[in-house]
């Protein structure tokens, strides 16, 4: 029996279940203990390994691969949701923070090993171990709306030269100890690299424009395009003697243009967020070994202490270096601190050739081990504890630097002064009424007109008789939707368009039209959730230039009076939906009332400066506007109990591109999921 239970553990379909299990599971139960989801990976990863449960081991071939691509992914991400402009303008900052954060490290971390006892060779090899840094961290920074924020694109672009630098130094150290070092070597290491950041940065750039031009829509073949390029570069990192890591990251870099926030990148990201990225964490918690942790700690325990204390001295001493500098603000700091802190991917391969060739002592890799449980930890929970006071004191920077103009609402969500234009696509008899009588009311008070809108699909493949029929059932919709607005008495102009995508056809129509609003229908048969391969709505959504509300109406739009918004931040994407709040409202005198729901860990003088900010900032609107904030930590069960008396509730779409598929809770959809009454879904271009 233990055989057979050996053998069962062993199958790479059994070590695939429980991954699964795992990343599913697991993180939803940290979060509720306020601790980060990562966390909750890397305690899953040791409770399945060999001092847990032994139901996986980290040295089979499944496991490698698994976390391999997931570190692969990680990186290529963190390279992806890089601001290619801000990374330009940031340039210099990344380089500075960057030869800070491995020079300091590497001098105090080469310091403390010289002081028990190891000679200049491997005093320095554990200088670099020290140097380099993981971005555990970054999930939660961009899950958090941090991503461009100056200090935490200026630590992520520092990550590109701290890894090269620390392989190289191992590279150097090793050569030395084998007697094979020469300053050849170093030479041609140093062209290669070069050679190879050139034809990542810029072949695949060139290359991926070409072929996303001449594929069109064909987005199952650019989403293998994307995949192949990215494992290409980790390969070619590989084959010049750098870590696969700096290929991924450069690989992010170089499609970043290319993918331009489309379709395929969220396609892209979700797959390994969702899977690769959590298995890598998991992967990262089977590494540690609890037994050789207490050895360590009783026999190196001064050699620990010392190790510990000496990176994250060093990395704060880098940050504030960077601080005074660059003029940082002491929460951007912290920020780079924690974020700077975690020693995983690259300390520990670094770590392992180096006790491999006999350069470390074994000791030195349990030292590391602790080193590693200790900042991936503590990284990933300062990062959260601090990314959360900086993004709600940059919602407050955010709502009070906005300044209101005495204009309609309709023009601040334009942009501009022109005619008003609603671009309505009609394919639903059940829904067509209600959405033309709202287009209506929207268009009439900007003085605009609508555009009822029917896609007739021809795809290549379709014959004849087949786009004849779409085309008469397009043309019956539009004549009832013609017949609406007779009624309403409002300039309309109906169009009839073949397309062979209903969703670009809509999204082509709206900005050949200068559309101001996409104004589309939602019913039981649209998953809004659907992340993977998407739906019309979700299409329409990424492709349009102006903003979409997808519209679930139970009664008639002229009798909405009360209308409730959930506000969650003051950026500019949550001041425009309130905008289309009150376009809405002032089109029929109704009040509108926003709701901010905190947890009780966030800061009351945070809360209390969002809450002035965002209440000046609308003092000068016409429409009647209630600012409403609730403490507690059921956010979806208090918007729905709010929701119960109201006659239309408006909530934000935001698109999910970020490795934060490791946060399976979607406020959105589980509101979504409960109220019972009118729904506008609204969506920023």
């Amino acid at each position: 029996m233990s055989d057979a239970f050996a053998g069962l553990t062993a199958s790479p379909l059994v070590a695939f279940t429980l991954l699964l299990l795992a990343v599913l599971v697991i993180p939803p139960i940290f979060e509720r203990l306020r601790l980060p989801g990562l966390v909750g990976l890397l305690v899953a990863g040791i409770c399945l390994g060999p001092d847990g449960l032994g139901l996986l081991n980290a040295e089979t071939e499944t496991m490698k691969l698994f976390s391999d691509i997931g570190k692969i992914y990680l990186m290529f991400v963190a390279g992806l949701e890089i601001d290619l402009a801000e990374f330009r303008r940031t340039k210099e900052q990344s380089l500075t923070f960057g030869i800070t954060t491995f020079t300091i490290p590497l001098i105090i971390g080469s310091g403390i090993a010289r002081g028990f006892g190891l000679g200049w060779n491997a005093a320095i090899l554990v200088g670099s171990l020290l140097a380099s840094h993981t971005l555990l961290g970054y999930p939660i920074v961009s899950r958090l709306g941090l991503a461009k924020n100056r200090a935490i694109t200026a630590t992520v672009g520092a990550t590109i030269f701290t890894d090269i630098a620390a392989l190289l130094v191992l590279a150097v150290c090793v050569s030395i100890h084998g007697g094979d070092f020469s300053a050849t070597s170093l030479v041609t290491q140093l062209g290669s690299l070069a050679i190879y950041v050139v034809l990542v940065l810029y072949g695949i750039d060139r290359l991926g424009k070409d072929y996303f031009r001449r594929t069109g829509d064909e987005e199952s073949n650019q989403f293998l395009f994307i995949l192949l390029v990215v494992f290409l570069a980790s390969v070619g990192a590989q084959v010049i003697n750098i870590d696969k890591i700096v290929g991924a990251f450069l690989a992010g870099l170089a499609v970043n243009d290319v993918l331009q926030h489309s379709p395929v990148e969220e396609k892209v990201v979700f797959v390994g967020s969702t899977l690769f990225i959590p298995f890598f964490f998991v992967d990262m918690g089977l590494l540690l070994n609890v037994s050789g942790l207490v050895a360590t700690l009783s026999n190196d325990l001064l050699l620990t202490l010392a190790i510990v204390i000496g990176l994250l001295l060093s990395k704060f001493l880098a940050s504030a270096v960077a601080k005074a500098i660059f003029r940082y603000s002491w929460l951007d700091t912290l920020m780079m601190w924690s974020l700077s802190m975690p020693q995983v991917a690259a300390t520990l391969a670094a770590t392992l050739v180096g006790v491999n060739v006999g350069l470390l002592p074994g000791a030195i890799f349990n030292v590391v081990v602790v080193l590693m449980l200790v900042t991936s930890i503590l990284g990933p929970v300062l990062t959260v504890r601090w990314g959360r006071i900086l993004a709600a004191a940059a919602e407050v920077a955010t709502v009070a630097e906005s300044v209101v103009e005495p204009s309609s609402p309709g023009t601040e969500l334009m942009g501009e002064q022109r005619s008003f234009t609603v671009v309505i696509p009609v394919a639903n008899p059940q829904t067509e009424r209600y959405l033309i009588e709202l287009g209506t009311l929207l268009a009439r008070h900007e003085e605009g007109r609508i555009m009822p809108l029917a896609i007739a699909e021809a795809r290549a493949y379709l014959g004849e008789p087949k786009v004849t029929k779409a085309m008469v059932r397009a043309q019956r919709r539009l004549d009832e939707a013609a017949a609406l607005g007779q009624n309403l008495s409002i300039p309309m102009q109906p169009l009839l368009r073949l397309d062979d995508d209903i969703a670009h056809g809509i999204s082509r129509t709206a900005r050949e039209h200068s559309a101001d609003l996409i104004v589309m229908g939602w019913n039981d048969k649209t998953r809004l959730q659907s992340q993977l391969f998407g739906n019309v709505v979700d299409d329409v959504f990424w492709t349009s230039h102006c903003p979409v509300a997808v519209v679930r109406l139970l009664h008639p739009p002229e009798t909405i009076r009360r209308v409730l918004v959930p506000v969650k931040d003051g950026s500019p994407q949550t001041l425009k939906l309130i905008q289309f709040a009150r376009l809405l409202a002032e089109s029929n005198q109704a009040e509108i009332t926003l709701l901010h729901v905190y947890d009780y860990s966030a800061d009351p003088q945070t809360i209390a400066a969002f809450s002035q900010a965002l209440t000046q900032r609308l003092a000068a609107a016409s429409t009647p506007i209630t600012l409403q904030t609730e403490c507690c930590n059921d956010v979806v069960k208090t918007i729905t109990d709010i929701a119960f008396d109201k006659d239309l509730v408006i909530l934000r779409s935001i698109r999910r591109r970020t490795a934060g598929g490791l946060s399976v809770s979607d406020v959105t959809t589980r509101v979504l999921a409960n109220l019972t009454g009118s729904v506008v879904l609204f969506g920023e271009g």
